[in-house]
């Protein structure tokens, strides 16, 4: 049985499963979204779910993999295919990218994570209302396009942030008396505000029944944009009610990989603000020296048997210096 990765494969997380399965010795293929213009898929669903994958790097059965790592993006979005000369080649790309997402969703293998489950993270508050189940706190939220009922919101809470609906990446910054004249473009543009939550920042990056926490030490409204301030991560260890409560978030989305984004108040109260389906998780691993990248292989190398796992030969093309898409542009970090 083999284990697939499925991507860019110049991306700094792609890079680091791929050697951390590669030091367990586990038989791995490599598909490279790069390659989708050059590459061929056959679905066959029925009584099972099966087919076939060729590409300039090799070639295998779909129904021979039993768990896969996945981070892709929109093949036509990737600078070869944008530069590609013919209509034929996107559509080709596209329809590529197409297959695979749906043998995603269908898979009886593990997959992290499955493309159906992770678009809950393209809606903010449907999202909030998994984690109010799972027993995390959610900040006071107002989704207008109606400027008063947003200077009202700003009223009655004294501080409030704003910030992406969507799962498009986008920077948190706070409500000011200089926003007044811009406050009329949520008109014709739905826009979130939180109440301002005070406090310090925690990622979760839940791998199974794993939890590998960090703080985040920063006076910025968003650590992701520290500006002039410093930014400092270091490893931590979650309340044992609040951990359980993250796996039970990331249970209820049927999100195996998930980074959750916390933040405890000087009261030692905590909030939630999302959970990540694709998380970019070397920019803490960096940081911390957590192996969450030893996790998510040893999550994946849990679906096949032991005596499956030896040395033979990775499937895929050589690492490249990453052109075209960068790896904070897939999510939320």
């Amino acid at each position: 049985m083999l284990i697939l990765l499925w991507g860019l494969l110049n991306e700094s997380p792609m890079i680091a499963v791929a050697d951390a399965l590669q030091q367990a010795a586990a038989d791995v293929v490599l598909l490279d979204q790069r390659d989708a213009m050059k590459s061929g898929v056959c679905l066959e669903v029925g009584e099972s779910v099966a087919g076939h994958v060729s590409s300039p790097a090799g070639e295998f059965d779909l129904q021979d993999i039993c768990a896969a790592y996945v981070r892709p993006y929109d093949s036509r979005s990737l600078s070869l295919v944008c530069t590609a000369r013919t209509c034929a080649a996107s559509m080709r790309a596209a329809a590529v990218d197409e297959i695979l997402m749906n043998w995603c969703d269908i898979s009886p293998g593990l997959i992290l994570n499955r493309p159906v489950c992770a678009a809950t993270n393209n809606s903010k508050p449907y999202q909030s209302e998994f984690i109010r189940r799972a027993g995390l706190r959610v900040p006071d939220t107002l989704i207008t396009t109606v400027p008063e009922a947003a200077r009202e919101f700003h009223q009655r809470h004294g501080r409030v942030v704003y910030k992406s609906v969507s799962g498009v990446r986008s920077r948190v910054s706070e409500l000011t008396a200089a926003h007044s004249v811009r406050l009329q473009n949520v008109t014709f543009c739905p826009t979130q505000f939180q109440e301002m939550i005070s406090g310090r920042d925690f990622r979760a990056h839940v791998v199974g029944d794993e939890v590998l926490a960090c703080e985040l030490v920063c006076d910025a409204h968003d650590y992701r944009y520290p500006g002039e301030h410093t930014l400092e991560i270091r490893a931590a260890c979650l309340p044992l009610e609040i951990e359980e409560r993250c796996m039970k978030l990331a249970r209820s989305l049927d999100l195996p990989l998930a980074g959750i984004d916390l933040r405890r108040t000087p009261d030692d109260v905590w909030y939630c603000f999302e959970a990540n389906p694709s998380p970019a998780f070397t920019f803490y691993q960096e940081s911390t020296g957590q192996p969450i990248a030893a996790a998510i292989a040893h999550l994946l190398m849990k679906q096949a048997p032991a005596a499956e796992f030896s040395s033979l030969p990775v499937i895929g093309k050589e690492r490249e210096p990453a052109e075209g898409v960068g790896s904070e542009t897939l999510d939320h970090v």
